[in-house]
């Protein structure tokens, strides 16, 4: 790309994220948290399809990240590029920003079920932990740390691996708006703390109780406290 062409691209992004709606969607998702459309319409204070169309204009302009779960349409940040350079204009600008406060009932937030794996943030907090600890990469694989760390715990990578189905992967949730584990290795883990009674299922609903015994073992083996 030439002097003109990168003259050109820049000045298409400045144009994206001049615009006040579309500004304020992307201040919106600062807080590394998605959001769908609907929503990103209230903030930026737009109709549904209006905000469909500065949604497209973002991510043409590559200031967004279009993630789908089922019926639903995640957007995020493209990156923490994209966030650097929104974070250096509200220092020109000056202001705080409002941090996103979600609305979900306080059992299903802390910890529940998704399909057959665990979130919530005690499900987005142990996805981190396995990441921060060196037992999951990037993309996803168990490392060699990692695989000897879960089999200490009673889940064979391997086995798990050999399942047919998806291994491992993030899964967007949606009361946190950041990735929790899911694929067979999510559901190994649920199972694990399931069947060790580190946490209870509810009878009624898809939240999960974190056991006394269930709050040591998380403190001792991944360093949280919940």
């Amino acid at each position: 790309m030439d002097a003109e062409q990168r003259d050109g691209a820049a000045a298409g992004v400045a144009a994206a994220i001049g615009e006040p709606a579309r500004a304020r969607m992307l201040y919106c998702l600062m807080d590394n948290r998605a959001r769908t459309s609907t929503e990103l319409a209230v903030v930026a204070e737009v109709s549904p399809s209006t905000a469909s169309v500065h949604l497209n204009r973002l991510k043409a302009e590559g200031l967004v990240n279009v993630a789908v779960q089922g019926k639903h349409r995640y957007y995020s940040l493209q990156g923490p590029e994209v966030a650097r350079v929104l974070e250096g204009l509200s220092l020109l600008a000056g202001g705080a920003r409002r941090t996103f406060v979600p609305n979900t009932p306080p059992r299903l937030r802390a910890a529940r079920t998704c399909y057959d794996h665990m979130a919530g943030t005690l499900g987005v907090s142990l996805h981190d932990r396995l990441s921060a600890m060196g037992w999951l990469s990037g993309s996803y694989d168990v490392t060699p740390v990692g695989s000897k760390a879960l089999a200490a715990l009673g889940i064979q990578v391997d086995e798990t691996r050999a399942l047919r189905r998806r291994f491992a992967f993030g899964c967007l949730d949606w009361s946190e708006r950041r990735s929790h584990l899911g694929g067979a290795l999510g559901a190994a883990l649920l199972d694990l703390t399931i069947r060790r009674k580190w946490v209870t299922q509810e009878l009624d609903c898809r939240a999960l109780t974190v056991t006394g015994l269930g709050r040591r073992e998380m403190r001792v083996r991944f360093g949280l406290d919940v």
